[in-house]
């Protein structure tokens, strides 16, 4: 592997680095604060071309591969982790259509998302099952020429500003996956949630309530959906690795800009062994953290096929460091860090999200311990 960056890649990075300090950092606490999806950033990470980084330029993308689209990700959630995570969650479903999908498929659904026209949802976690296809109640019948669907989604994002919505349900015995357009008749908002970090990215209740869905909205073959799931929801676990490693990386440039101004015993407690001690073992961690989800990436793009072990390492890892890191930057910055007014206090909770969504920590132990044992 060569850990030297292209070109491209260095511009995507500066790119995204430079519309993430302009337009979301401003932006990152209001959001935080009200809890309201930001639509108009969501456009412009469209019209910025954020939205198709990984896909081939035919299907609306720019062909900058899964680790142009990790590099990209990280500068964005250095800013806000929560406008970050739209752009993860509009991958499920390019995922699934780019690699289950026909070629009708590809160029009907897949290009309006890369190309930013559409954004798209996953519909997958309901009230009585997160990880766990097999307590699915959502269910599809043959109606005519296509499906209905009926059921309750938990925990659906995007939801304010959502086109399509990769929908899992049960068929006959096994699960399918179907593109569902939140225009459908049926297709109802019930509520948007409030959780503790992430806020803005407007996770809600969505009843669905015979929804119709054409034959030539559903993604692979009937019965397969677990199997697109898998490889879909692996790419979002390596996002929302790169997500705990840049907020991560932002608490860490927090704490030395504080280390370095604030002043104790007439000196920088940047001086001080017990500041230098946590910010060495943060800057450590972060790294590593950093490198698995590079790695990670990279796999992707030499074509390897299953990245659900690497990507479940990654996400376990990298949310991990950012818990631990946001801790220790609170305890460099005292009193100051639990202040409403200050960054640290929401990218701390923000972290916390990390190990909660897409799989709890504990799933990412079973699946990498199952790999491990198999051998």
């Amino acid at each position: 592997m060569d850990f030297n960056l292209t070109e491209h890649e260095k511009m995507l990075q500066s790119m995204a680095g430079d519309f993430a300090a302009k337009e979301i950092a401003p932006k990152a606490a209001e959001i935080d604060r009200t809890g309201e999806f930001p639509r108009q950033l969501a456009k412009k990470i469209g019209k910025h071309g954020f939205q198709g980084l990984p896909y081939p330029e035919k299907y609306g993308g720019s062909g900058a591969g899964y680790t142009g689209f990790i590099l990209v990700l990280e500068q964005i959630c250095q800013a806000s982790v929560a406008v970050g995570a739209i752009i993860s969650v509009n991958t499920v479903p390019e995922e699934g259509i780019y690699r289950f999908g026909t070629e009708e498929q590809k160029q009907r659904l897949l290009k309006p998302l890369a190309q930013g026209k559409w954004l798209g949802g996953i519909g997958f976690t309901e009230a009585d099952t997160g990880s766990d296809p097999r307590a699915i109640k959502t269910v599809a019948r043959r109606d005519g020429s296509g499906y209905v669907i009926n059921g309750q989604k938990m925990f659906m994002s995007l939801t304010p500003a959502l086109d399509v919505v990769l929908l899992f349900a049960r068929y006959e015995d096994g699960l399918s996956a179907y593109i569902v357009e939140s225009k459908s008749p049926g297709f109802a908002v019930q509520e948007v949630l409030e959780t503790m970090g992430l806020r803005g990215l407007a996770a809600s209740i969505v009843n669905l309530d015979d929804v119709y869905v054409p034959e030539e909205n559903l993604i692979g073959d009937t019965g397969q959906g677990f199997d697109i799931l898998l490889d879909a929801i692996s790419i979002e676990r390596m996002s929302v690795a790169m997500q705990g490693v840049a907020v991560a990386q932002a608490a860490l440039d927090l704490s030395l800009d504080y280390a370095r101004q604030r002043e104790a015993a007439g000196r920088p407690i940047a001086r001080m062994q017990a500041i230098q001690q946590p910010l060495a073992e943060m800057a450590a961690r972060i790294e590593a953290a950093r490198w698995l989800v590079y790695r990670t990436a990279f796999l992707r793009d030499q074509g390897q096929a299953n990245i659900q072990y690497e990507a479940s390492m990654a996400k376990l890892f990298a949310s991990q460091v950012a818990v631990e890191v946001t801790s220790m930057a609170m305890q460099v910055h005292g009193a100051f860090g639990t202040m409403k007014s200050l960054p640290v206090e929401r990218l701390y909770r923000d972290a916390k999200m990390t190990e909660i969504y897409v799989g709890i920590s504990e799933v990412h132990r079973s699946i990498i311990a199952s790999r491990l044992i198999k051998g």
